[in-house]
């Protein structure tokens, strides 16, 4: 037993959020120092809830001793565990590169909505209950609009405003799903949703169909399944770079969530949502990858690009999820890993472009030659072998991974046919923009003569961080799938999961 270090994730960054906002609102020195040392004991946690999920054991933490399906329960467990740790290693390296480059101090309040961010994408991870995950999914989309309009500007405050009513529309809808798998059920509770979902006959099981369906879209919105993916590329291009950056986190929320519930509660063996959810979900997430990769090879302004590559990138996770198997869950979990650490880093690399063009900013077209040339072509290579998935980075092994588990599935050719076609595209598209910005330089024979001007080492720092991660995973990919592989087995055989949260009576 852990005690009540699970709560950890939740509650940290909920204090922290709280103590940032009333003592030290006016010290941005103060509220770095505190925000930074929150971060790093958030990563230290849940690196220990990891080790702890890793024995296999499902740990339940009753909020206020009430026992479920009655209480609120926080579950951990390998999935819960490998996401929370993603989350708190993705939020420090971006809030150093945030500090680095001075965007924390660029608008209000910066750091306490980046914690109320964390508290809800934490929450989300770990809840065993369908209202909370609503709840939490209030509070990091809260949070997200502060950050989204942070340090101003017409067409960030377009898309911001964009971007709150497409979410509000889709928190609407999962009211509904709510209110409508309450009705059938009597329970919001994940573990007793499952039981209960179970014993309804085939032949009444009309409602449920419709309370899973509309369930369905609301995660589809989250993850940017096409064609419900409209919010996010005006989104994420106009966003500040360390916000869009967490932002590669918040749609694998969407993707964890179908994961989650269409294991656990609507399992392939229920029968009531699976042949209908798998056929729409195929198909959608292919037609993601598409147009993801097609408007990276289309875009014309670098944030548009790394939006479409964020849209791509979750084509190919969502392929991976529509399996519904052990090999296809391990590898859509591998691939989350990658493509968060991978679309994180692309768009703080762009931002470090825009940040040195000047005028040009972010606009393909060829502007003047950038400070730190060299380390920043580096970034940009490997960023985009990443993106593309090209060997010998962890985006190869991770579509490699995908190619081999749908094998056995109805649509193999058309997967196959798309992932790699998609993979052709996104290398042109990727190597166009490159050849724009670091080789078509427009120097004048003034600015030649005049050295650069002293630029920050920390945001570089935080990139080439990333960048490691990237290479740490392909280097390590075999006891990352050995964790990730008992994990997808754990969450396929669910009753361990039911009987924990509600005991084995």
């Amino acid at each position: 037993m852990i005690g009540h270090w699970i709560v950890v994730p939740v509650v940290l960054p909920a204090v922290l959020a709280a103590v940032l906002t009333l003592a030290m609102r006016h010290h941005i020195g103060l509220q770095r120092v505190f925000s930074v040392a929150g971060s790093v004991a958030l990563l230290a946690v849940a690196l220990g809830l990891l080790g702890h999920a890793g024995t296999g054991a499902i740990e339940v933490y009753e909020l206020g001793n009430w026992p479920a399906p009655f209480g609120i329960v926080l579950v951990l467990d390998r999935l819960s565990a490998v996401m929370v740790v993603l989350t708190a290693a993705l939020a420090l390296i971006v809030l150093l590169y945030a500090i680095g480059t001075g965007w924390d101090a660029r608008g209000r309040n910066f750091h306490p909505l980046w914690q109320f961010q964390l508290m809800g994408i934490c929450g989300a991870f770990l809840t065993g209950d369908a209202f909370n995950l609503f709840v939490f999914f209030e509070v990091l989309l809260i949070a997200s609009y502060g950050l989204m309009i942070h340090a101003g500007g017409a067409r960030r405050l377009k898309a911001g405003v964009q971007y709150v009513i497409y979410n509000l529309l889709g928190s609407t809808l999962f009211l509904f799903a709510l209110g409508t798998l309450y009705a059938v059920t009597g329970t919001l509770n994940m573990a007793d949703l499952a039981l209960r979902a179970a014993e309804i006959p085939a032949g009444d099981s009309a409602l449920l169909r419709v309370g899973a369906m509309l369930l369905f879209l609301v995660f589809a919105i989250k993850a940017a399944l096409l064609p419900l993916h409209f919010w996010l590329p005006n989104t994420y291009a106009e966003a500040p770079a360390p916000v869009a950056a967490l932002f590669a986190i918040m749609t694998k929320v969407g993707a964890y969530a179908i994961l989650r519930f269409y294991t656990l509660v609507f399992g392939p063996d229920l029968g009531v949502t699976a042949a209908l959810i798998d056929r729409i979900l195929i198909y959608g997430a292919i037609l993601t990858l598409v147009v993801g990769m097609i408007g990276v090879l289309g875009a014309r302004r670098l944030g548009r690009l790394a939006a479409f590559a964020a849209i791509g990138s979750m084509g190919t996770l969502l392929v991976a999820i529509a399996g519904f198997t052990e090999a296809s869950t391990a590898a859509a979990v591998y691939y989350t890993l990658h493509s968060t650490l991978a679309g994180a880093l692309l768009f703080l690399v762009v931002d470090l472009v825009r940040e040195r063009r000047g005028a040009t900013a972010g606009a393909l077209v060829p502007g003047p030659r950038l400070a730190q040339h060299g380390m920043i072509t580096a970034l940009w290579f490997g960023t985009a072998i990443a993106i593309a998935g090209m060997p010998p980075l962890s985006g190869f092994l991770g579509k490699l991974l995908i190619l081999d588990a749908t094998r056995h599935m109805e649509a193999v050719w058309l997967i196959w046919a798309a992932i790699l076609a998609t993979s052709l595209v996104a290398i042109l598209g990727l190597a166009q923009a490159g050849s724009v910005v670091f080789w078509k330089t427009t120097d004048s024979a003034d600015s030649a003569g005049t050295p650069p001007a002293p630029q920050p080492a920390l945001p570089l720092v935080a990139c080439f961080t990333l960048l490691g991660g990237i290479v740490a995973l392909a280097v390590f990919a075999g006891p990352v799938m050995r964790y990730l592989e008992a994990m997808a087995a754990q969450l396929h055989a669910p009753a361990a999961y039911i009987a924990a949260v509600l005991g084995q009576g």
